[in-house]
């Protein structure tokens, strides 16, 4: 096959499962699945290997995502905050300055039970304060206090720097191919979540897999 032919194919099939990528985007996907030097060293991942991709892609994720929580909360030590969630929560209250107790919640993804207990153990803390949703007596409304605003302060250079370590291994490039690479999933399922709530496993799958 010609090799201009080649590559607008395989340019094609990419922008068909990436809606949205750039040609960037697309050079560093090309660049990255033609690297014949690029092989895996050593075991590829801990415990059980799923048989099929998906799964194993899950299963790093989940992996990566366990250990960078376990250095997060280490370098949060002497910050006033004992887990990273603690920080996204702050983070969120901050951008959104005043929000409801449940958007808060919710937009961390938490159940709303351990999200109410994370936010009672905040404002016991005096890092946010509540009040009366004053459009809705049903619901309550948060924000920081000035140490849940020194807090952020506090946190943002080590949390980065936590980051930036555990990353350092990939370059800026490879980077910004992963986000593209997997945002759209969190944001489908980031949209969704809620919906599934008190539906069967089986239910779910006919939903997504529907759409």
């Amino acid at each position: 096959m010609n090799n201009t032919v080649q590559l607008v194919n395989q340019w094609a099939d990419f922008e068909a499962k990436h809606p949205g990528a750039g040609i960037d985007d697309f050079c560093r996907h090309y660049l990255i699945s033609n690297e014949k030097e690029n092989k895996i060293k050593g075991p590829l991942t801990g415990g059980v290997i799923p048989p099929n991709s998906a799964g194993l892609l899950l299963k790093v994720i989940g992996r990566i995502h366990k250990l960078n929580m376990s250095y997060q909360n280490r370098a949060l030590e002497g910050t006033g905050l004992t887990q990273v969630e603690e920080f996204g929560v702050l983070l969120t209250i901050k951008q959104e300055k005043n929000p409801r107790k449940t958007d808060v919640i919710y937009a961390n993804l938490f159940e709303l039970s351990s999200g109410s207990d994370m936010l009672k153990r905040l404002k016991n803390r005096n890092l946010i304060k509540e009040y009366d949703d004053p459009n809705d007596k049903r619901s309550k409304r948060i924000e920081l206090t000035a140490e849940g605003e020194q807090a952020i302060v506090r946190c943002l250079p080590v949390v980065g720097k936590s980051a930036q370590m555990f990353m350092s291994d990939l370059s800026e490039d490879d980077r910004q191919l992963c986000i593209q690479l997997l945002k759209n999933v969190e944001i489908k399922f980031s949209a969704l979540w809620q919906q599934h709530k008190g539906k069967s496993f089986d239910e779910v799958f006919a939903d997504v897999a529907g759409k």
